[in-house]
């Protein structure tokens, strides 16, 4: 059998991990196509940050990978703390780069909402001719930009008791007291999972319509397929968390949706090659 030498390795296992293979190397292919075909030939800051965002999420994606399927096998040959111990520094590594992802779709979002627009700027008044100052403006790009940097550090840093998951511990060491718990998950799981990473990420699709319904063309096509497809990743990621039940439908549908979103940003980000 295949799968003789793991302990819960399974064949839905290897499906699902297949699949975040491909997602893998999709998101390399992005990075690299963003980076040397737009970003070399445009010097745009967007597409730069674009590109990174993929590689980071690459990373942080080879890192759940083992989290999820490799590290437990681990435990017929590592004792319980230490195997506690591997699984951890995985989680972190991966929670680091995964908001180094979001850093750079914080510039994204920067570069789009804090563009310089418009002849009429001198007529603005109160806030929005504040929001235009080039000063104010660079502010707020680096603020939105390193805060996610800091999470990522947080994550790395902080004790193991704020984003341990329960079911680790009851199974590794039971005796291990997580920090005050919300529905189940410690505070540093909770509010990193269900609190700042909605916020962070939700704005992105939303700022897509938005600059959708201000636009026209083949820009206004470009926006709404880039929100289309955010709001298919972004329920990709929503569904793997809530199908932790269906083994089955969690090892195909989630890798699949977050594989079509993939395919249709770099449709958006393509439209005037491909219409």
């Amino acid at each position: 059998m295949i799968f003789q030498d793991f302990v819960y390795f399974d064949i839905w296992d290897a499906v699902e991990s297949g699949l975040y293979y491909a997602i893998v190397g999709f998101y390399f292919l992005i990075f690299a196509y963003f980076l040397l075909m737009r970003f070399r030939t445009s010097k745009k800051l967007y597409w730069f940050y674009f590109s990174l965002l993929f590689l980071f999420l690459a990373i942080g994606r080879v890192f759940f990978i083992v989290y999820n399927f490799y590290a437990p096998e681990l435990d017929v040959t590592m004792s319980n703390l230490e195997l506690l111990g591997l699984m951890m520094i995985l989680y972190r590594f991966a929670t680091f780069f995964t908001w180094m992802g979001i850093s750079c779709l914080m510039g994204v979002f920067g570069t789009l909402i804090l563009s310089p627009i418009a002849e009429n700027e001198n007529s603005e008044k109160g806030v929005k001719r504040f929001l235009r100052q080039k000063n104010v403006k660079i502010t707020l790009k680096i603020c939105l930009i390193v805060f996610p940097i800091i999470v990522g550090i947080l994550a790395l840093t902080l004790s193991d008791a704020l984003f341990m998951d329960p079911d680790l511990r009851d199974k590794y060491n039971p005796l291990f007291e997580l920090d005050l718990t919300f529905f189940g998950y410690p505070t540093g799981r909770f509010v990193l999972n269900f609190i700042l990473l909605p916020l962070m990420v939700l704005v992105i699709p939303f700022l897509f319509v938005y600059l959708a319904l201000k636009t026209f063309g083949v820009l206004r096509r470009s926006y709404a397929l880039n929100a289309i497809g955010f709001f298919i990743y972004f329920t990709g990621r929503i569904t793997q968390g809530l199908l932790g039940g269906f083994p089955h439908v969690r090892a195909i549908l989630p890798p699949l949706l977050i594989l079509l979103s993939l395919l249709i940003i770099v449709i958006a980000n393509n439209y005037e090659q491909l219409r």
